[in-house]
């Protein structure tokens, strides 16, 4: 096996810390049609010795996912990231603004519009370049990738960076955030570290509950790191977000949370009761093959998604569903995939609970 270079500093000391075998393409909803088997690839993630940047080490050519629908609690955290960014005095009215490509859909440049920042035009360096909705992390090559989105920075401009950070993932055991097409995972120190290489600075820093931590840093040339910065990069290394071994407890995760998934379903099937799913997320593909449920026992998953109805779960084979399929089903028990979304579905969806069922967070227990 070829040795395994960082995609960041080109380094080739670390550890791997998570393997989660051959897993299914996280980012591909086959047509229902399609009976399978469904191709694997290897899931692993190896954090850098010499950068501390965790990430996939294989480059395996996996499907896309198709477009989903973008929640509203994520819609939430990027106008709270945008108040804040307001707030410290670091988006100038009337100035211009680049974002990076996203896969996942969601856009800052409402939020910027509202406020009276507005594209620029092809080629022009911008006042404010943000890296859009969680993109950056989908490149290959990390360095590339960034160079790109700074080469459209101004001199005086402000770079927004922001990421699920790795200290949430080890801190909360949330392994199944690992998943194809998520080519880096980065922690506070890492990014700060990776952006001063590039001559910028990390004035401010801010920290948000969506997926159980994001943060949100600002860069600029020149300038003065604030206490924010130095509060947040202390604490996630406190976290261990640079230490392997700790890093590497995210193994024991794995086990913890399939079987708690395995119980739930088992036990509402025991009681006589239909369990279904709710959001048809690519963090719940890996969860579903390593708990072993299928169709037989979780009879369908709901999604907001229009692309991903008529589809099914990779791997595991379940279908995915429209929200009102959910509702006439009646289920007893659903477990929700990303449980950021809690309060979203039970508000949307009522009718769950009027109809005596409940609502499960996957990796709960009912």
């Amino acid at each position: 096996m070829s040795s395994i270079v960082c995609r960041w500093c080109g380094g080739d000391r670390g550890e791997l810390v998570l393997d989660l075998g051959a897993q299914p393409a996280s980012e591909y909803f086959p047509p229902i049609t399609e009976p399978g088997p469904d191709p694997l690839f290897p899931l692993r993630l190896w954090l850098c010795a010499g950068c501390g940047l965790a990430q996939l080490p294989d480059d395996d050519e996996v499907p896309e996912q198709p477009e989903g629908v973008e929640p509203r609690a994520l819609t939430d955290q990027r106008r709270d990231a945008v108040a804040a960014a307001a707030a410290a005095g670091l988006l100038p009215s009337g100035g211009t603004v680049v974002e990076g490509p996203t896969p996942h859909g969601g856009s800052w440049l409402p939020e910027l519009s509202a406020r009276g920042i507005h594209p620029a035009g092809p080629g022009v360096r911008a006042d404010v370049v943000v890296d859009g909705s969680f993109g950056l992390m989908h490149a290959r090559d990390q360095a590339a990738a960034l160079d790109g989105l700074l080469a459209r920075l101004a001199d005086d401009g402000v770079f927004l960076f922001q990421f699920h950070t790795f200290a949430a993932i080890l801190r909360h055991g949330q392994w199944n955030a690992v998943r194809h097409g998520h080519f880096a995972y980065y922690s506070a120190p890492t990014a700060v570290a990776m952006l001063a290489g590039r001559g910028l600075t990390v004035t401010d820093a801010w920290t948000f509950p969506l997926y159980g931590g994001t943060v949100l840093l600002a860069a600029r040339r020149g300038g003065a790191a604030g206490p924010s910065v130095g509060e947040v990069v202390d604490a996630e290394l406190a976290g261990g977000v640079h230490d392997p071994v700790r890093a590497a407890a995210l193994q024991e995760s794995v086990g913890t949370s399939a079987t708690a998934l395995r119980e739930t379903v088992d036990a509402a099937v025991a009681c006589g009761g239909r369990v279904m799913g709710y959001s048809a997320a690519s963090r719940a593909v890996a969860l579903l093959h390593m708990a072993g449920v299928g169709p037989d026992t979780l009879t369908a998953v709901a999604d907001a998604s229009p692309a991903k109805h008529g589809c099914r779960m990779p791997g595991s084979g379940i279908p995915v569903v429209p929200p009102a399929d959910l509702l006439v089903a009646e289920p007893g028990v659903v477990v929700l995939f990303v449980p950021d979304l809690m309060d979203e579905v039970r508000r949307a969806l009522p009718e769950v609970e009027a109809a005596g069922g409940r609502w499960v967070a996957a990796g709960a227990t009912v």
